[in-house]
């Protein structure tokens, strides 16, 4: 008779299972963005730095979660908005010209827009107190920026050509420069 009951009782955890299955993975969808949603952006190199993956749906937001995903015992992999598409004409706007001249797609600019955006705010006059460093690119000594043109002081195209030449000859792209400075708080 026990034998009996305990096999009634197999089917209502059966459909509990089933049901509290179904619920989380409705929850899971519910807040992780899917991978339709992401554009990635990859060096396919040996050394490559980590991956960044950039949103092209503006209706998510990332900054409440921060999402990070690990992958590989030293990959790191960070999820940022896309950039606004800037005016042309703008500081940003020729930021985005030299970027395409570089060949990178827009997934970088959204990249070199977020590095600066938190090493300047894209101020042209902007001069870290501790270090010295100046511009929308944040140099180094400032005065490297003088290999790029003799008005860089005052000139944010001249240190905007410094900066992502800067970028490229050392990570290679401005995602990977990103993810460097997320990890160790300069680039």
């Amino acid at each position: 008779m026990a034998r009996h009951a305990s096999q009634n009782s197999r089917p209502g955890l059966r459909i509990s299972l089933g049901f509290s299955l179904a619920l989380g993975l409705i929850a899971v969808s519910a807040v992780s963005p899917s991978l339709e949603q992401l554009s990635i952006a990859d060096n396919k190199t040996p050394d490559a730095p980590p991956q960044v993956l950039v949103s092209n749906n503006p209706d998510l937001d990332f900054d409440r979660a921060q999402y990070q995903i690990m992958s590989g015992p030293t990959a790191t992999k960070i999820l940022i908005g896309q950039a606004e598409t800037p005016e042309p004409g703008t500081v940003k706007g020729y930021a985005l010209e030299q970027v395409l001249e570089y060949e990178w797609d827009y997934s970088e600019y959204s990249c070199l827009a977020k590095l600066w955006e938190r090493e300047s705010n894209w101020r042209h006059t902007a001069t870290n107190s501790s270090s010295g460093a100046y511009g929308i690119p944040q140099s180094l000594p400032a005065e490297k920026m003088a290999s790029a043109g003799s008005d860089w002081r005052t000139n944010p195209e001249t240190q905007i050509d410094w900066g992502l030449n800067y970028i490229d000859r050392r990570y290679g792209s401005p995602c990977a420069a990103l993810a460097h400075s997320d990890v160790h708080n300069w680039y």
